[in-house]
């Protein structure tokens, strides 16, 4: 995956109509199936539990299989291309204990990824404004820094592909 610059506009206008969908689509989809089969299958119990449950586990599922289907669409080029960052930060963050301790022996391919990580978390925060934590961010990019000054590289994100978390 690459950073990509978008426009923070554009991804938080989408980002809320989406949301706002996939809360309307959860909300009727869960109740109408719900109640479709409460009315098929009533329970002289008065309990509707199960049917309910099945109402909201058909309703994700639904919505689920849209937003896969509608990833691709061009209204959902912002909201796609954060959550795919998301899921690379994640992987990332879940190597990162090792992908320090390689850093600190000189690692190239480790530095790449923790520059990776490093701009992409501050593309996120700045587009979500969590600015909260962006010193911490910026204390840790200076760490990421002075390794590169020690072994002579030059940090590139762009040089990152997930490939790389497989080598450590």
């Amino acid at each position: 995956m690459q950073l990509v610059l978008i426009n923070k506009q554009r991804y938080r206008r989408h980002l809320n109509i989406v949301i706002a969908a996939c809360i309307a689509i959860l909300v009727i989809a869960s109740l109408g199936v719900a109640q479709l089969l409460i009315l098929l299958f009533p329970d002289p119990s008065g309990s509707h539990f199960h049917w309910n449950l099945l109402g909201v586990i058909v309703a994700c599922l639904l919505l689920a299989s849209l937003l896969l289907k509608f990833k691709e669409h061009d209204f959902m080029t912002e909201v796609a291309y954060v959550w795919d960052l998301k899921q690379s930060l994640n992987k990332i963050t879940r190597a990162m204990r090792k992908l320090k301790m390689a850093a600190n022996q000189g690692d190239q391919n480790a530095m790449n990824a923790l520059q990776f990580s490093y701009d992409g978390s501050r593309q996120l925060w700045l587009l979500d404004d969590n600015v909260l934590t962006l010193e911490s961010l910026e204390h840790s990019q200076k760490e990421l820094d002075q390794l590169a000054i020690k072994y002579d590289f030059l940090l590139d994100a762009k040089n990152y592909h997930s490939d790389l978390l497989k080598t450590l």
